[in-house]
């Protein structure tokens, strides 16, 4: 036999040695690749065979593949080009269940999944090709919780796999959300494309008690949540970078919850645009314009320690900014016992801007006893829509503290701007505040609150406001080097109730837009500082 024969002999069985890396051809195993027959058996047949000789690259020429669940195994890299697309099955029947060995919250009502892999090393899904998940063909059929979850697929699931990279594909259409990475190491998700409106719970991506994981280049747009982190069981969330995003959700787009039982540590999310969705018509949850750009909520324990935020664009959602610490304490495992309340701490948040807020304002919001502790927000620019009455400021907020931690969980808050509530030791600085229509609430609400600077504020406010700036039940509150934006004098430039401000500070203020700096009572310990008076 010719070198050119054996050449063809070898090509045609799409084993080949190149670089010392083992490739398959689907085609070879039996895959059609013609959109109607079911290619399960051919796929797995290859992706056996190459994770028995050592591991390699499972490779599909352009086409159409239908198939079930495919169990992905160590060293196997899936190239899907494009040209070519990957289709779910839309017979749940044809997906065998699947019980991850991990425990974890609702691990008895999610069986399935289009791929999957558990406690596997280096996998690898690439190539710029499609993979459609189908998931409008699985319908809801309960009322209630969980949901139909065990009805309904992920597109990717990967449990306790160390070594992951996904790349450069196009992800349409899951039946749930639409990746579900739990419990694993070493993760890069690099330059893929998400478009999830097909049916409920449909996240862009949720990264559940991993470490090590790099997010970067990536475009979504998705009906609920968009990048998630979340600990669904005793596993942090740590060592996470989220980078060069493009992010659209009816949700909320950059999200740390709700699931918060192990807690979140040293993440960094940079240089990020979240835009409105191009389903903008309709919404399965949340609503068409977004809840929020940017969610941090621990509710079932953990602790949040070590989140930095900088350089995002935020155009569209109701709430750009949303920080809860709550107490659902919703156990992971039914021989948990009582969940402690956690902890929210150490969060940095920089150069923002955000354009399209609703009138619900942003709230940041611990709990009597457990405060948000050493938070610092800088340079940032929201624009509201305004529309907030006199009653809206005056209005008691529940605590919540039980419910589920959504952007709209306590309605219209009581400052247009900023609501800061049960916290410890915050820095706001170099923000400026702007809304649209009449606004009658103040630009900052600080209520239960201990050693906070408001530094540099130049917001808008009206002269039918009460005041500028109100303090609830705080103390050691510095204010100073503000310049609000007026078209004529209103009433107070700080309004606080007989329980503030005992010790406060009032620096380098501009006051000469308000008839009175203040209204407090004469016997509270009130310090005044090169500020522009009356």
């Amino acid at each position: 036999m010719n070198r050119f024969l054996i050449i063809v002999f070898l090509f045609s069985k799409c084993t080949l040695w190149a670089n010392e890396t083992y490739v398959l051809n689907v085609k070879t195993y039996g895959a059609k690749g013609d959109g109607k027959t079911l290619d399960t058996k051919a796929i797995q047949k290859a992706v056996d065979r190459c994770a028995a000789q050592g591991g390699g690259t499972v490779w599909f020429p352009a086409g159409r593949y239908l198939t079930s669940t495919i169990f992905l195994k160590n060293n196997v890299t899936l190239d899907i080009p494009a040209g070519t697309t990957i289709l779910g099955a839309t017979d749940i029947t044809l997906y065998p269940v699947i019980t991850p060995k991990v425990e974890y919250y609702s691990s008895e009502n999610i069986h399935f999944s289009l791929f999957y892999a558990e406690n596997q090393q280096n996998i690898t899904l690439k190539g710029g090709g499609t993979i459609d998940g189908q998931g409008s063909f699985f319908t809801e059929n309960v009322a209630s919780l969980p949901k139909n979850y065990n009805q309904r697929p992920f597109v990717l699931w990967f449990v306790e796999v160390k070594g992951l990279t996904v790349k450069e594909l196009h992800l349409r259409n899951s039946g749930f959300w639409m990746q579900h990475y739990l419990n694993c190491e070493n993760i890069l998700i690099d330059g893929i494309n998400v478009f999830n409106h097909s049916n409920k719970n449909n996240d862009m991506m949720d990264i559940d008690g991993c470490k090590n994981v790099r997010i970067v280049n990536c475009l979504g747009d998705s009906d609920d949540d968009g990048i998630t982190l979340k600990s669904m069981n005793a596993k942090p969330v740590e060592n996470v970078v989220i980078s060069n995003c493009i992010l659209s959700s009816h949700c909320n787009a950059i999200k740390c919850g709700t699931e918060s039982s192990g807690g979140f540590k040293n993440i960094a999310i940079i240089n990020c645009v979240v835009r409105p969705s191009a389903v903008a018509d309709r919404a399965i949850y949340g609503n068409p314009t977004g809840n929020s750009g940017i969610t941090l909520a621990t509710v079932d324990g953990g602790q949040l320690d070590g989140v930095v935020i900088d350089n995002i664009h935020i155009s569209g959602p109701q709430v750009p900014i949303f920080l809860r610490l709550g107490n659902r304490a919703r156990p992971f495992s039914k021989n948990q016992g009582e969940v402690p309340i956690g902890t929210l701490r150490n969060v940095q948040i920089s150069n923002i801007v955000a354009t399209g807020a609703s009138k619900l304002g942003c709230l940041l919001a611990g709990l009597p006893d457990h405060p948000l502790e050493n938070i610092y927000l800088s340079n940032i620019s929201i624009t509201f829509s305004g529309g907030g009455t006199l009653a809206d400021a005056q209005k008691l907020l529940p605590e919540n503290e039980k419910k589920y931690p959504d952007a709209e969980q306590f309605g219209i808050n009581n400052a247009y701007g900023f609501q800061l509530r049960h916290a410890r030791n915050v820095s706001l600085q170099n923000i400026r505040l702007y809304f649209n229509a009449p606004e009658q609430r103040p630009a900052m609400v600080l209520n239960h609150v201990q050693d906070v600077v408001v530094k540099d504020i130049s917001a808008m406010i009206a002269v039918q406001s009460e005041s500028y700036i109100k303090l609830t039940n705080s103390t050691k509150v510095t204010v100073a080097d503000c310049a609000p934006f007026v078209q004529e004098k209103t009433r107070f430039f700080l309004q606080a109730d007989d329980t503030s401000a005992k010790t406060l500070i009032l620096k380098g203020n501009d006051f000469r837009s308000f008839l009175q700096i203040s209204n407090l009572p004469q016997n509270q310990a009130l310090t005044l500082w090169g500020n522009v008076m009356p």
